[in-house]
């Protein structure tokens, strides 16, 4: 189908990887968990719109620069490492509550939204996961360009993104029992600034031949 191979296995193997914790997961549950639902939501659509850039960028074949280049790979990697450290920053020294920002006017959502594009776009890791993942399921004789590139980013995407607003959904609903219970809206931003930092230290120690 459209150069496509093992369609079954990949979507199988696509849900698993969703099903797996990593950097996207935990950045949408910290969002979620300290400024509700809608933030929740548009952070998990701002991942999801960076995946598709991702996704855009294999299909075109402009992630084999990050994949040859280490100059490239350590510039997007330092961005997206200074840009989840700053994001933490904010959160550690924020003073709202939770219930003021889980009531967020649009011009705030589109900004949530925008800082999960960035956040998934400037992780070189997630370019070569695609650039990686995605050829397995590619018949090597392709006649069909990009078509196949773009199936299954999209089926990946669209899996993905239904089970980040699953997380989304549960963690901000309990996020808001507890804090209405028990105050914790100060302590769920700073935990969440913290894990951001974690994050960012984490994608500065990443390295070319380790992807």
């Amino acid at each position: 189908m459209f150069g496509i191979i093992n369609y079954s296995v990949f979507i199988i193997s696509g849900i698993v990887l969703n099903l797996t914790p990593g950097a996207d997961t935990i950045y949408i549950l910290g969002n979620s968990i300290s400024n509700g639902k809608k933030v929740g939501i548009m952070s998990a659509l701002g991942i999801s719109t960076g995946c598709i850039v991702h996704t855009i960028m294999a299909a075109l074949g402009l992630s084999v620069i990050l994949a040859k280049s280490a100059m490239a790979f350590n510039i997007i990697k330092y961005l997206g490492a200074a840009y989840l450290i700053y994001l933490g920053i904010r959160f550690l020294i924020s003073k709202s509550s939770l219930v003021v920002q889980k009531d967020s006017n649009s011009s705030s959502l589109i900004k949530i939204y925008f800082q999960g594009v960035i956040t998934n776009v400037l992780n070189p890791k997630v370019a070569l996961f695609f650039l990686a993942f995605l050829p397995q399921f590619i018949h090597p004789n392709n006649s069909y360009g990009v078509i196949p590139f773009l199936i299954l980013g999209f089926t990946f995407i669209t899996t993905a993104t239904l089970w980040s607003i699953v997380l989304v959904i549960f963690s901000s609903y309990i996020a808001g029992r507890l804090s209405e219970k028990m105050g914790l809206a100060t302590s769920l931003n700073k935990i969440t600034g913290a894990v951001f930092i974690a994050l960012g230290l984490n994608l500065l120690r990443a390295k070319l031949g380790e992807m």
